[in-house]
């Protein structure tokens, strides 16, 4: 690969190395990339960068394709099985890879249960629903338990062990911490085969790093850099990224639920699915599909048992 970088205009040996290590290992990933990434990734000036990422993007095709190429493209897909078959039709087969999903809903209506029920499932046979791939959990609210992906694993037929060594968690402590540990990632998904990203929860650091009304702008300007950088991820490495939501009751609806998911337009657009998850009666949930592009909007019950989540 390194051979490839090495044709680009404006690449040397040594850039081509500066730049594997920053994680643009491919022609696609520096075509996609910005002038400051590059700039900022191998340390070149705007001219040297805009000179590469046009290289980069000669190098392959990025014009118009039919929309047949497109279908046997997305046959490329994958789909994840979240434990439960009701939940798996209302999203079309599971979680699609190449695209981010996102699941909202107020504490304890099994958004985090969902998370780790992933990490585990990607890591299944493909007859079984898997991927035979890897996890990687962002942690921001310090909710991820070792103890309960155990269980999860037991009950799918996985060496616990085996599966807890097959997610790769890191604890986020604010939303730039959080952009980061998106950026640091690149590594491990190329090495240990990542097919699933979790972020739990997505918007929390914004939330506590943004508060007040002033802060409103500037919050969703880097929100949707972040929500970017996921979707980009999502695509080169074909992978399924989950991001789960907190939510705030909207005072100005009179009738009916109040509910409304934290990150307006700027994450409604970003997240090719999204879920509302509540709680209902002992160990039920009812999950509700409110937007896709491709399936209509539909509900949903599934329960969460010891095992996992389960029909």
């Amino acid at each position: 690969m390194v051979d490839k970088l090495k044709n680009l205009a404006g690449v040397g040996e040594k850039t081509a190395e500066k730049l594997r290590e920053a994680g643009y290992e491919d022609l696609m990933s520096i075509a996609a990339a910005s002038k400051g990434e590059i700039c900022d990734a191998i340390e070149v000036g705007e001219g040297t960068a805009e000179k590469i990422i046009e290289s980069a993007r000669n190098g392959i095709n990025m014009g118009f394709e039919t929309a047949e190429a497109v279908y046997e493209k997305r046959k490329q897909i994958g789909k994840i099985t979240t434990g439960s078959k009701a939940l798996d039709d209302l999203l079309g087969g599971g979680f699609e890879t190449g695209c981010i999903t996102e699941a909202h809903g107020a504490f304890g209506s099994s958004k985090s249960q969902l998370a780790f029920q992933l990490a585990v499932n990607v890591q299944l046979p493909k007859e079984q629903g898997g991927l035979e791939g890897s996890a990687i959990f962002i942690d921001t609210e310090n909710t991820f338990r070792p103890e309960r992906v155990e269980q999860m694993a037991k009950a799918a037929g996985l060496d616990p062990e085996e599966a807890l060594k097959n997610i790769f968690v890191a604890r986020a402590y604010n939303s730039d911490h959080q952009m980061l540990l998106v950026d640091k990632a690149k590594d491990i998904i190329k090495e240990k085969n990542v097919r699933v990203f979790i972020v739990d929860s997505l918007t929390s650091m914004f939330r506590t790093d943004y508060s007040g009304r002033g802060e409103l702008a500037p919050r969703q300007q880097k929100l949707n850099r972040h929500l970017h950088e996921l979707q980009k991820l999502s695509e080169v490495s074909n992978l399924a990224v989950y991001v789960t939501n907190q939510v705030m009751s909207n005072p100005a609806v009179m009738f009916g639920d109040p509910t409304t998911a934290i990150g307006g337009h700027i994450l409604g657009h970003a997240a090719t699915f999204r879920m509302y998850l509540r709680k209902s009666r002992e160990q039920k949930r009812i999950v509700k599909l409110i937007d896709s592009p491709s399936l209509p909007d539909s509900e949903a019950i599934f329960k969460v048992t010891e095992e996992g989540i389960r029909d």
